[in-house]
């Protein structure tokens, strides 16, 4: 075999360049240095093609705005379009996988809520009102089983979170919620046993936090779904570089993780439908 033919990675190429066409063609022809040549140049073609294709998802830096600290661009965005997006940035940071691994980390667009009708801009003051106009209802919980909230916000870090959880608290009720009963899960201001033991204590109508804590809660099973309605990513929130969740790797990978967690998607990734409201 040739070097061309042991390159590894992301199939790239149509299949005519596959390693069937190429063998019947070392029959025929005997040729194989005008193989590999073609073979070249299809994956150089089709690199080319894969670059354009994730710049195409690039957001417009006319819509980050730093004075909001919002990222505009979401408003705008439809089911298809937010998985065309995220899935992009998936396959952004998976440059080392396969195919066949990328897709097992793609969101599927009947996953995710279409909120493009929301037209407020996409900051912590709108948030509640935001989650009263797109929810069916915003009922509190029952009493059992406990830390199962019908509402989990995730945020980029603990001190959004924090901003978010106090946003929550004081926004709600101006929206009719009575006495709303918002959890703090994010390693700001509590440790871990401390989250645990409240959830096993008590019920909760919202949680906040961040992916990796909530993974970490799920995985106790301390944190339940069972009354789970809708999964708010705080897509939007820009930082003072104008980056958001979905743009650092080391955020949008336990994102993703989080997200398609069997307890949210099913283990044949077939539920969840609607779940996932990027805010």
């Amino acid at each position: 075999m040739s070097g061309s033919d042991s390159e590894g990675g992301i199939p790239l190429i149509d299949p005519e360049f596959g390693s069937t066409a190429t063998s019947k063609k070392r029959k025929r022809s005997g040729d194989e240095p005008d193989v590999s040549a073609e073979n070249k140049k299809a994956l150089k073609k089709a690199k080319r093609k894969e670059k354009k294709k994730l710049k195409a998802k690039e957001i417009d830096e006319d819509d980050l705005d730093q004075e909001l600290g919002v990222n505009h661009a979401f408003e705008r965005m439809d089911s298809q379009l937010l998985a065309d997006y995220v899935n992009a940035r998936t396959r952004l940071y998976g440059k080392d996988l396969s195919s066949v691994e990328l897709e097992d980390k793609f969101i599927p667009a009947r996953t995710l809520h279409d909120s493009s009708s929301w037209s407020k801009p996409r900051t912590l003051d709108n948030l509640a009102a935001f989650l009263k106009d797109q929810s069916a209802n915003l009922k509190a919980t029952p009493g059992k089983p406990t830390g199962a909230p019908h509402t989990i916000v995730v945020t980029s870090s603990g001190i959004r979170a924090a901003d978010t959880f106090r946003a929550l608290k004081t926004g709600l009720p101006d929206q009719g919620v009575k006495n709303p009963n918002v959890a703090k899960l994010f390693a700001k201001h509590m440790k871990i046993v401390e989250q645990v033991a409240l959830l096993k204590k008590n019920k909760i109508d919202y949680g906040v936090g961040t992916p990796e804590r909530l993974s970490a809660l799920l995985d106790q099973k301390t944190l339940s779904t069972a009354n789970l309605k809708r999964i708010v990513i705080d897509v939007s929130y820009i930082d003072s570089k104008k980056r958001g969740i979905l743009d650092m790797k080391e955020l949008h990978e336990p994102l993703i993780k989080l997200l398609l967690r069997e307890e949210f998607v099913g283990a044949d990734r077939e539920g969840g439908n609607e779940l996932f409201m990027f805010y």
